[in-house]
């Protein structure tokens, strides 16, 4: 899955978050100064807005991926192998 990077309020350093978890109600420590963030829809500071935007957009292009890749026709699938096994070489006899 893909990542968003974050930034922490209180230190500023930067550190990535999977997309899927990064949503309404989410908190996370950040691993450089240890305070806890909480994310929110309605934050009102501009790193948790952006991460939570940024999120959003990732999870809409993975799903669009996903579907696209549904939707696709078979013919991406390589062909099937045959498992016909070794054969015998003409000049060994039993």
């Amino acid at each position: 899955m893909s990542s968003v990077q974050i930034q922490c309020t209180r230190c500023k350093s930067v550190f990535r978050d999977r997309a899927g978890r990064l949503q309404d109600g989410y908190s996370r420590q950040c691993p450089s100064c240890e305070v806890v963030l909480f994310f929110a829809e309605d934050s009102q500071h501009p790193f948790i807005k952006r991460a939570m935007r940024s999120a959003r957009q990732v999870r809409k292009e993975l799903r669009e991926a996903e579907a696209a890749r549904l939707l696709a026709p078979e013919t991406q699938a390589a062909p099937p192998r045959s498992f016909e096994g070794r054969k015998r070489s003409a000049g060994r006899s039993d």
